[in-house]
């Protein structure tokens, strides 16, 4: 009887489980289909950011971390060995490879405590490339395995730093902007994750007939910018010896196309190496729209052209020089004994606050006013990235009014007065400055959105802004301009100075030697500019043999000459889809390539190409090299003038370990040309701009 009872009871519980599938509610059936469904997460590939000429700034890459089994214990189910067997091999191989001895790796290898599971390698053990994976997994080690880490790769290094920013990892592996591009933009560059599902059984093979569920990762669209990389990494290299001589708590440089807005090349100091992470906490500012500051002289460009271009203004007329009495206030003069009684010409090519604050007074501080609305001071010029400042001035009482007219008591940023000189540059249109030429969608190829010139209004007339440039030419020209260090030879130049005292973030001013801000801004060719640079320098340490002015010419003169001598932008230079030239004969595919303009360097003695980069159906622009792989002997070519990205491309191709130094384009290379590539596995080469 009791076995019977216990027997119904069985079959009753057993009836109800099998019918409604639930046990303390939990669905037996669904608990059933996860433990024999496998979910894999089919990664996107965050979106890539070019430069002008379709050069990668930032893309994606994996890395690989490398841990090593000691467990004896640890076998597959053929009773193959899954640990270390020998470890004095693996230590060799280990050094050959990493950066790391023999003797370190093998005392890695065999730790003082007893049953250790498995160890790592240090820092040697991080951040493994794809080529020196596949070269360690082809010395067939027992007990090495790998865990594969999505990473970002900056192959320039220091190259505009805080506009392209950089990445972080989250916990889940997955990479999130920090600042920068790579923040604003991080909902379209980071794309949408795939999966696959399929049912396997208890060994983890797929069931044979099941259905597999999948849906493709979305890469993440690309950027594209306005960036010129042979002038960005100019500039990069002369800031940074600007940095080194007069150690300057901040710096700025800006290079604009004069004609349509786009930004050039672009930089700051103190900044950072996306790569490395170097410098990254000494500053995480883009202070080019994130620091406001008072601009000091180089305001008066725009206080000339409010008087001018209100009918104000009398070049001819003179005034006494020096100091000028405001109410109880004086005004006074760079050089406080004055030039005499002078001309308003002449006193804008000295760089005269009084005669400033004369013309402030005479178009009158409504006037005034309404002409720094009409240059979008004091308002973000919304050029796409985060944290941008405003601007603020301080015009109450007559002497403030006065101040703001050379360039105190009005803060303003970098690209605030990028924007405003635009107008002058193109004759009274304002110009918004943009970074960003288009964001294109690799999955359909289809231009999400594109930027290009845009004319934001015309605060002066196109005469008052050629009288402008003229009186900015008579600064560099007069015998007694204060800006002749900013000559170029063959070209005319508009340029203004300036000088500001730093504001002690009080109601005062710093004082001693090291307290100002030295500002240039110039354009080039004079009568029609294509360009216009500007560049601050904040509380240098000024060396004993050069002044301000002189520093500031150091980087302003090569910049701007080798921008005239390549006279290009993004926008000029035409780009069109790779095609694919693998198993097609060299002599045919170097025959076609070179007729469309790109540059040839074939690796191989062999008839056929069996690799190419770019792949087909990537984007190229003109002029830009291909490397074609053949088979037979390959011999190193002659890497004179290469670009980091491209001797960065030949070394996946060859499976190379590249390390570069300096910045630019190739100057010398540890494996000489026409050496054979048998047995090699490093290459080292230094850049320079020069």
């Amino acid at each position: 009887m009791l076995f019977t009872i216990v027997l119904v009871l069985f079959i009753a519980r057993f009836s109800y489980i099998s019918i409604g599938k639930n046990i303390d509610n939990v669905n037996l059936s669904a608990q059933a289909q996860r433990l024999y469904t496998a979910t894999q997460t089919l990664k996107a590939q965050r979106g890539t950011i070019y430069d002008a000429s379709n050069e990668p700034i930032a893309e994606d890459t994996s890395t690989y971390s490398l841990y090593a089994v000691l467990d004896k214990r640890q076998k597959s189910l053929a009773g193959e060995p899954l640990y270390v067997t020998h470890k004095q091999r693996t230590a060799r191989i280990l050094a050959k490879y990493l950066p790391i001895s023999r003797k370190k790796a093998l005392a890695y290898l065999t730790p003082d405590k007893q049953n250790t599971f498995q160890v790592e390698f240090g820092a040697a053990g991080q951040n493994i490339s794809l080529s020196t994976k596949a070269k360690l997994q082809k010395a067939h080690l027992t007990g090495l395995n790998f865990v594969q880490q999505q990473a970002r790769l900056y192959p320039n290094g220091i190259f505009a730093s805080h506009l392209i920013g950089n990445t972080t990892a989250t916990a889940k592996g997955q990479l999130v902007g920090a600042m920068g591009i790579e923040s604003t933009y991080n909902s379209l560059l980071k794309g949408t994750d795939g999966f696959k599902k399929i049912k396997q059984d208890n060994n983890g093979y797929q069931i044979p007939g099941s259905a597999q569920k999948d849906r493709k990762p979305k890469n993440g669209d690309n950027v594209y910018t306005t960036l010129d990389s042979r002038l960005q990494t100019l500039l990069e290299t002369e800031m940074s010896n600007l940095e080194g001589k007069t150690n300057a708590k901040s710096m700025n440089a800006v290079l604009m196309n004069a004609k349509t807005g786009a930004i050039v090349a672009a930089t700051q100091r103190p900044t950072f190496n996306p790569q490395t992470g170097k410098g990254l906490s000494q500053i995480w500012r883009n202070t080019l729209l994130q620091d406001q500051y008072e601009p000091g002289s180089t305001m008066k460009i725009f206080t000339m052209a409010a008087s001018i271009d209100s009918g104000n203004y009398n070049g001819n007329a003179t005034y006494a020089s020096g100091r000028y009495q405001i109410g109880d206030r004086v005004v006074p003069d760079w050089n406080t004994s004055g030039w005499g009684t002078i001309t308003y010409n002449k006193g804008f090519a000295l760089s005269s606050n009084v005669a400033m604050a004369h013309l402030e007074q005479q178009m009158g501080a409504k006037t005034w006013k309404k002409y720094i609305k009409r240059f979008k001071f004091l308002q973000s010029t919304h050029f796409g990235l985060t944290g941008e400042q405003a601007g603020s001035m301080q015009f109450t009482h007559t002497i403030e009014q006065a101040d703001t007219a050379f360039g105190q008591g009005i803060q303003v940023t970098a690209m605030q007065m990028m924007q405003a000189l635009s107008a002058i540059g193109n004759n009274g249109k304002m110009l918004k400055p943009y970074l960003i030429s288009k964001i294109v969608d690799p999955n359909t190829g289809k231009t999400v959105k594109s930027y290009g010139k845009k004319v934001i209004g015309q605060p002066v007339s196109a005469a008052t802004a050629k009288a402008v440039r003229k009186h900015m030419e008579d600064v560099v020209y007069k015998s007694y301009g204060i800006g002749s260090d900013y000559k170029i030879k063959g070209v005319k130049i508009a340029a203004k100075t300036g000088t500001a005292q730093v504001s002690d973030g009080k109601s005062g001013y710093l004082s001693g030697d090291n307290s100002y801000l030295y500002s240039v801004a110039a354009m080039a060719p004079a009568d029609n500019p294509k360009y216009i640079m500007y560049i601050t320098m904040k509380q240098p340490t000024l060396p004993g043999t050069e002044t301000a002015t002189q520093l500031l010419a150091d980087v302003f003169k090569p910049v701007m000459k080798r921008a005239l001598q390549e006279d290009s932008s993004a926008n000029a230079t035409a780009s069109t889809k790779m095609l694919s030239y693998v198993n097609r004969s060299v002599k045919v595919a170097k025959s076609e390539l070179t007729a469309q303009g790109y540059r040839v360097t074939t690796v191989g003695t062999g008839t056929r190409v069996l690799e190419q980069s770019p792949t087909a159906g990537q984007v190229v622009m003109a002029k830009q090299r291909v490397i074609l792989m053949t088979s037979g002997t390959r011999s190193m070519p002659d890497l004179s003038g290469w670009s980091k990205s491209d001797v960065l491309r030949l070394g996946e191709l060859l499976g190379l370990k590249v390390t570069a130094s300096g910045s630019g384009y190739v100057k010398s290379q540890s494996i000489a040309a026409g050496k054979s590539l048998t047995g090699t596995n490093q290459l080292t080469v230094k850049l320079s701009v020069k």
